[in-house]
């Protein structure tokens, strides 16, 4: 697929907040780059992404259906599961059919919503992570895990709810932290994605290298 023929849009809601100083700029460099060869690209307020963690207050859908399928487990061997991600399961024992129901409603309604705005382009494009990966020492506390961890899946989680289909490119220079070039495409749309993400690949390769 030509460079020239995608039309790129930027999600100007959440997914570009609070990026670490490298992300930042590998990804503003990386757009700069698909600009000047062609690749159009779209600023898109995109306000609905905003609506995200009230839909999600309760904690999505990872716990409820985590806890579905371990509920028997964790009563024969919580002990043997890692304390951190059996609290994250254990959550799903609060949700009820109602509030479940009510969150897949929410969900299509989210969905919806966001392909009517985004309808304009033919992918999205972000930076699959807003920081570069931390040392593990910086997950020793557990305040500290949940906030990084949180940060860590804020892009790639909402494009999960959003049922999108992506893929993600580097794009930092040679010898630092890796950064990714997230590219969303809409839902089953897998092999147009495919081939947009092998044009930008080669262009964010050649970017990279100078």
């Amino acid at each position: 697929m030509p460079i020239e023929a995608i039309r790129l849009g930027i999600p100007k809601t959440i997914m570009l907040d609070d990026l670490e100083a490298p992300v930042a700029a590998a990804f503003e460099r990386a757009v700069a780059v698909l600009a000047r060869v062609g690749a159009r690209i779209v600023e898109l307020p995109l306000k609905t992404l905003a609506d995200y963690a009230g839909i999600n207050a309760k904690g999505g859908f990872s716990p409820v259906e985590a806890y579905a399928w371990h509920e028997g487990l964790l009563q024969r061997r919580g002990p043997d599961y890692d304390p951190r991600v059996r609290v994250r399961i254990e959550r799903g024992r609060e949700m009820s059919a109602v509030e479940y129901i009510r969150l897949l409603d929410a969900r299509a309604e989210f969905i919806k919503r966001v392909d009517e705005e985004a309808a304009v382009v033919d992918a999205l494009v972000m930076p699959t992570l807003p920081l570069v990966a931390p040392p593990i020492a910086a997950f020793a506390k557990d305040e500290d895990f949940r906030r990084i961890n949180a940060k860590i899946l804020r892009n790639p989680s909402i494009i999960n709810f959003l049922d999108r289909c992506a893929l993600t490119i580097p794009i930092e220079p040679p010898g630092e932290a890796p950064v990714g070039l997230m590219v969303v495409g809409r839902h089953g749309d897998d092999h147009r994605l495919l081939a947009m993400g092998i044009a930008i690949e080669a262009v964010a390769e050649r970017a990279r290298r100078g």
